[in-house]
């Protein structure tokens, strides 16, 4: 599985813990809701510092974003 996959599966887990939609994400993030949904599919980058906004967002070490499970 590509890096960007488990980025984004990771990413998708997360929010669903914290209970948020993507469209709640997207907001805080300044994004779209489309480009999220893009995001958690590994068809779109996002850049360290908005993946650090990410990590603060969700209450988690931003290393989690990158580990497989």
């Amino acid at each position: 599985m590509s890096r960007l996959k488990i980025l984004g599966e990771n990413i998708k887990k997360y929010r669903e813990d914290k209970g948020l939609r993507q469209i709640d994400l997207a907001v805080a993030l300044g994004f779209s809701g489309e480009y999220i949904c893009r995001v958690e599919r590994g068809q779109k980058y996002i850049s360290l510092r908005k993946l650090f906004q990410l990590a603060d967002i969700l209450n988690i070490e931003i290393e989690k974003l990158f580990i497989q499970n």
